[in-house]
């Protein structure tokens, strides 16, 4: 059976506040349908001061997410981790471990957008020793013990339900990002599907006497949207697509690696390049992947479309991936 993903960002370029609260009561109301039908992750973000509303809370959005469903996983990819104050991560992230019974999965990375550090006071070009300073401090934090911090000794509570931690794991697309991973012997997240940094960081993981594992996007990782009709699809709704994909690929310079990032520039470019597919379910199933993500409220597709999307998939797809 393929791990099927129902992906939201929350993006909603010019939305008002009635709009915004709409789209996320809508998408909790989708992250539920997809919890009953047996879709196996939610997955979400963080980004901070887009004028397009990119969600910037995605712990809040997953504490929603796990209040309105009881099985799917939800999967925060990635959080920024040098903007986050690492013992308040701590406690977050062990209060929502106890909320869902260890349904969430944290990937933190170390961002690429200056603005973003600029927007907290947090300086760019210190981002990696802060993430390291965040990832030791959280695995010191789960254990529930007295630990040193800052010249201080401080202890958190409550502890997680994971034993031994919340599963968390290492973005990131540089040998930095694995070489951090493995140090720490946590499992490593490359942003794409980058078969020599997987076996540097295993290299690694030898040289360093731990222990971890790799979840590596497949070569092919399309974002997909599913309709009757998607020639049809594609001419009303394909510009929200394209937004996205804009605002992804401006962001990142060109040694930044994604699975989703997007050379497009115009909606006819973005259907031939394969990153954003809209798919028949015929199609879909067709496809025959390890992975589907389901990206139902993309660049601010309308409601009502990103529902039709969603129940195509549960109802005429995911039935017969199943088989």
């Amino acid at each position: 059976m393929p791990v099927t993903v129902v992906r939201f960002n929350l993006v909603a370029p010019g939305a008002g506040p009635a709009e915004l609260g709409a789209r996320y009561r809508a998408a909790l109301e989708m992250a539920a349908y997809a919890d009953d039908r047996g879709m196996t992750t939610v997955q979400t973000e963080e980004h901070h001061g887009a004028e397009n509303n990119w969600l910037p809370s995605p712990f809040a959005f997953a504490g929603a997410v796990f209040g309105a469903t009881r099985r799917v996983a939800v999967t925060v990819s990635a959080i920024i981790g040098p903007l986050h104050d690492p013992l308040r991560l701590a406690e977050e992230v062990a209060v929502l471990d106890l909320l869902s019974n260890g349904r969430l999965v944290t990937v933190a990375g170390i961002g690429y957008r200056p603005e973003e550090y600029d927007l907290f006071g947090v300086d760019f070009a210190r981002r990696g020793k802060l993430q390291d300073e965040l990832l030791e401090t959280l695995l010191k934090a789960w254990t529930g013990d007295a630990f040193s911090y800052r010249g201080r000794t401080v202890r958190i509570t409550p502890r997680p339900f994971t034993e031994p931690h919340p599963l968390l794991l290492v973005g990131g697309s540089s040998r930095a990002a694995a070489r951090r991973a493995a140090r720490l012997g946590l499992p490593f997240f490359p942003s794409a599907h980058l078969p020599e940094l997987e076996a540097y960081y295993k290299e690694l993981l030898v040289e360093y006497g731990t222990e971890g594992w790799v979840m590596m996007p497949a070569a092919e990782t399309p974002l997909l949207h599913v309709a009757e009709d998607p020639d049809r699809a594609w001419a009303r709704y394909g510009r929200h697509f394209l937004h996205e994909a804009r605002t992804y690929a401006s962001w990142q310079s060109g040694a930044v690696r994604s699975a989703v990032k997007s050379a497009a520039t115009t909606v006819e470019d973005l259907r031939a390049e394969g990153v954003y597919r809209i798919l028949t379910p015929d199609a879909c199933v067709a496809l025959g992947l390890d992975s589907y993500v389901l990206h139902p409220l993309a660049g601010g597709m309308p409601v009502e479309e990103g529902w039709r999307s969603l129940r195509l998939f549960c109802e005429r797809v995911l039935p017969r991936l199943a088989g």
